[in-house]
């Protein structure tokens, strides 16, 4: 769409939330139920409602993104990445910022069901995350202008989504929450490492250095490869030291989907790595659902032997 044929409101406010990246947050809250189900721990409610917290929270740091990089200037008519609402003129700043406080509003309130449940935990974990998405590109130091995205991008949709997701199911965590956040992390870590890559020269024009910026268009793409080799690494490394079950392994047939994003990574520049953007967030998402899927095998299994 072009500027010239304005959608309608709803149109607008579905681009600015960026449905394709929701797939991030789910990944990470379908890791924490799946293991909460393995461990006959798993309550519908709190899961949903921590489903609600993640996808309002990724959605608000979508739209929190879209208006502080234009008021940066790190977005211009020549980006390469799905269109931004403000830079757009479809939404003015003010309106855009309005828009982020009533999803953060509405996070905070699906958030406090289940710091009702789990207590102070819950809230400081949501503060930080409301924090830390207004300051990946907004506030005195966006630390998405450093080269610190990658580590938070690690830090709220690995350990904190997955074990966060347990947590408030169990009231406890175990090892294997911990260390099935390790793949789900470094997954949707490679999904920004590859909108870095996209965005590596107009970044750096704005005096935006990402990792990406840094590192150089080489070293980039053996992040990527990097952050997706260990995520599949990972599973059967915890499969032998008894953390999960052998049926994680059920992971690995997400593995053509990472393959095929990384060829495109590899090979590719500019708007055709939008292709690996959507198909990293693809991959995280199923290689979730094939541990549960691996997790009920196990379970299944076990009542039969």
């Amino acid at each position: 769409m072009s500027s010239a044929t304005r959608p309608s409101p709803f149109q607008i406010w579905w681009l600015a939330v960026r449905p394709r990246t929701l797939l991030a947050a789910v990944s990470g809250v379908v890791m924490g139920c799946a293991l909460a189900w393995r461990d006959g721990v798993f309550q519908p409610l709190p899961a949903l409602a921590a489903l609600v917290v993640a996808l309002l929270l990724q959605m608000g740091s979508n739209v929190a993104n879209d208006v502080f990089d234009f008021e940066r200037g790190a977005d211009t008519a020549d980006r390469q990445g799905p269109l931004r609402v403000t830079q757009a003129g479809w939404l003015t700043p003010a309106q855009a910022k309005r828009g982020l406080w009533v999803i953060f509003g509405l996070a905070a309130v699906a958030g406090l069901y289940l710091a009702a449940l789990r207590g102070w935990v819950v809230i400081a974990l949501g503060v930080a995350a409301i924090l830390s998405a207004l300051a990946y590109t907004g506030g005195p130091f966006p630390f998405g202008y450093y080269g610190l995205g990658d580590v938070f991008v690690f830090i709220f949709f690995g350990p904190v989504a997955v074990v966060g997701t347990y947590f408030v199911q169990a009231g406890t965590t175990g090892p294997a929450a911990w260390w099935m956040a390790l793949p789900i992390g470094l997954i949707v870590t490679a999904i920004l490492v590859v909108n870095n890559l996209r965005d590596r020269e107009s970044d750096r024009a704005a005096g935006k250095y990402t990792l990406a910026v840094y590192l150089g268009e080489r070293g980039t793409r053996l992040e990527y490869g990097l952050c997706l080799a260990v995520a599949y690494l990972s599973v059967p490394i915890a499969a032998m030291l008894g953390v999960i079950p052998w049926a994680g392994w059920l992971t690995w047939f997400s593995l053509p989907f990472a393959l095929r994003s990384a060829q495109i990574v590899w090979r590719e520049g500019g708007r055709s790595l939008n292709a690996a953007l959507s198909g990293t967030a693809q991959t995280a998402l199923w290689f979730s659902l094939l541990f549960w899927l691996g997790m009920v095998v196990e379970v299944v299994g076990r009542g039969l032997w």
